[in-house]
């Protein structure tokens, strides 16, 4: 991942929330995400417009969706979402962010303790699977990650505490609820 102006590291904590702040917006659910070598590429289904056909359509329909999210764009997305929160308004309640903003907000905090080369993840019903390209003393290999819903929540949850690094768990320790495999 590229590393944005003004972020010290690569940031994967910044670059999901953003992205899933706009999720949230574009009311997306059973996301899929892939890195890409330009940015980001996001699938998912999202309700349209209500037809103007009969009663059965008056509620909308899902479709799936397929949207690229360029460097350019996610250093936009991040620009916003640190304009907001530097604009002294009064800080905004963690727990007011919407599902995916918080979701992937932790999982990227996961993701930058584990240092990945490139990442992909899909969701379904609120548990999360991932797919890490790691570097090793043997090369590259692929290492699989799952959080259940309960695993995000709890995460979600301890979520202040890695702010105040001095209270929250020690940089590099997983949270307990990432099952490994390779």
């Amino acid at each position: 991942m590229r590393i944005y102006e003004g972020s010290p590291r690569q940031d994967f904590e910044e670059v999901l929330r953003s992205v899933g702040a706009f999720l949230d917006q574009r009311g997306m659910r059973e996301v899929l995400l892939a890195e890409a070598p330009d940015g980001f590429v996001v699938q998912g289904l999202v309700v349209t417009q209500a037809g103007a056909g009969g009663w059965s359509e008056s509620v909308g329909a899902m479709s799936k969706e397929t949207l690229t999210f360029l460097d350019d764009d996610i250093a936009r997305f991040m620009d916003e979402a640190m304009a907001r929160r530097n604009s002294g308004q009064p800080v905004p309640d963690f727990a007011a962010a919407g599902r995916y903003e918080n979701s992937l907000r932790v999982i990227g905090r996961w993701i930058d303790e584990q240092k990945p080369r490139d990442i992909f993840f899909f969701e379904q019903d609120g548990a999360f699977v991932l797919r890490l390209l790691m570097a090793g003393q043997v090369g590259m290999k692929h290492v699989l990650a799952e959080f259940t819903k309960d695993d995000i929540e709890r995460m979600i949850e301890q979520g202040p505490a890695w702010r105040n690094r001095s209270s929250g768990p020690k940089a590099g320790a997983a949270p307990e609820a990432a099952t490994q495999t390779t």
